[in-house]
């Protein structure tokens, strides 16, 4: 697989995580306008919420900020620009970088998708609640969260669905390496797995004791439609399983190309995608760890002088990967993350470069669309397959041969060059 150089290819299987025990950073010992797209202004009625099993989850209606339902492209329309950024984990940790993000999408009116691990909602003192397969009872690869974490964690996803963002799902115990790594797991173990990531979010309440906290504002069992699997692994065999249980994409695909996506068993295939590194040979897998694997070979540490160049390195990474996509076929940008402070920070620093970057295209009036997976689903559902299948013809930075209105016309569309359907289903 690209995207992985000299003393990084140990990450190359875990695509993401390296193995770490701890890789998504939060509890263990290591770091952790107009156009139909826009969000509309919500009212500001009086939430009524409907208690949902326990109190832990509730409905409260029509989740606020969402695009206006998408329409399909006509033939040969220039399709949208959409960049989805997404979260491993989500668990916050006291260092501010959950609310950090949700400040910096809602001040540029972007959404993203949030792959919450069930176990960050359960009390270590209830470890054992967790049965996960092939591993020791209570056992997890991640450290269990302190209350307060947890807590703080409730209130940063509780706002996070309030203002527009999807909650996926990054199953619990993150296990990659030996006989119980998810990569081994069968799919009725996928489904035991699933089922308890679920049940830590909709049980917190009963699992923690505490009545004094709001309910999550949703139902999970509806909102969740996707997930990310742990380094990567194991997406053959959980596939069969989402889609018994209607999932309608997976993101757990590694190296995957910027060109448009398929169907994998049924479920949208969104993967992880190669991406310009400069400076180097080869390409680079579009998440935070793989980027400093193949800067500091897995170090999060490293000494600090190298900090302000793998800093701008990494930031470029992800703006190069936008703009070939945006100049070329418009493939949908794919970005991964976990909430760490790995070298100082610098990863969380390129990824609000980038999107500050891919922000302003939108504010100049490009048709770029940050979007949850959810969200870009949404819009590939209500798509004509002819239309899909002539923009998958397009290779990684190929245009249309002579423009989008010569490939209007080879399609039989209108020429029309701009794409009018985005957006989420209400």
């Amino acid at each position: 697989m690209l995207g992985l150089g000299a003393g990084a290819a140990a990450a190359a299987s875990l695509a993401g995580c390296g193995g770490h025990k701890d890789a998504d950073g939060p509890g263990g010992s290591r770091p952790a306008g107009d156009r139909p797209d826009t969000p509309k202004p919500d009212p500001k009625p009086t939430r009524t919420a409907r208690p949902i099993g326990d109190g832990s989850t509730s409905f409260t209606g029509k989740q606020p900020h969402q695009p206006e339902a998408p329409v399909p492209l006509e033939p040969g329309q220039t399709p949208p620009q959409f960049v989805v950024f997404s979260w491993d984990g989500a668990g916050e940790v006291g260092n501010g970088l959950f609310p950090r993000f949700l400040d910096l999408a809602k001040e540029h009116g972007a959404s993203m998708t949030f792959f919450l691990s069930g176990l960050y909602l359960l009390p270590e003192s209830k470890k054992r609640l967790y049965d996960p397969p092939n591993n020791p009872r209570g056992a997890s690869d991640i450290g269990y969260l302190t209350d307060d974490h947890i807590k703080d964690t409730l209130k940063n996803v509780r706002r996070a669905w309030l203002e527009g963002h999807e909650i996926g799902t990054h199953f619990n115990g993150h296990f990659c390496g030996g006989s119980g790594s998810v990569g081994n797991w069968t799919p009725q173990q996928w489904r035991s797995e699933i089922e308890q990531a679920k049940s830590f979010v909709k049980e917190w309440r009963t699992n923690s004791g505490w009545t004094d906290l709001e309910p999550l504002p949703f139902d999970y069992d509806k909102e969740l439609v996707g997930a990310r699997t742990p380094c990567l692994l194991g997406q053959d065999k959980l596939l069969p399983t989402a889609r018994e249980l209607g999932w309608r994409y997976d993101a757990s695909s590694p190296g995957g190309r910027q060109v448009w996506p398929t169907k994998k068993q049924g479920i949208w295939d969104l993967p992880l995608q190669q991406i310009p590194f400069p400076g180097r040979s080869f390409e680079v897998l579009s998440m935070d760890y793989n980027i400093l694997a193949n800067q500091s070979v897995n170090s999060t540490n490293a000494p600090a002088h190298n900090h302000p160049g793998w800093r701008r390195q990494a930031a470029q990474a992800y703006i190069s990967g936008f703009e070939r996509a945006y100049e070329s076929n418009r493939a949908p940008f794919f970005v991964g993350n976990h909430f760490e402070q790995w070298n100082g920070g610098i990863y969380m620093d390129a990824v609000e470069e980038a999107l500050k970057h891919i922000a302003r295209e939108k504010e100049k009036g490009g048709d770029v669309r940050l979007v949850s997976f959810r969200q870009f689903t949404d819009w590939l559902d209500v798509q004509k397959p002819e239309v899909l299948e002539r923009l998958r013809t397009l290779d990684v930075g190929q245009e249309p041969a002579g423009g989008w209105k010569a490939f209007a016309e080879e399609t039989g569309g209108t020429g029309t060059t701009t794409g009018t359907g985005t957006g989420n289903a209400a």
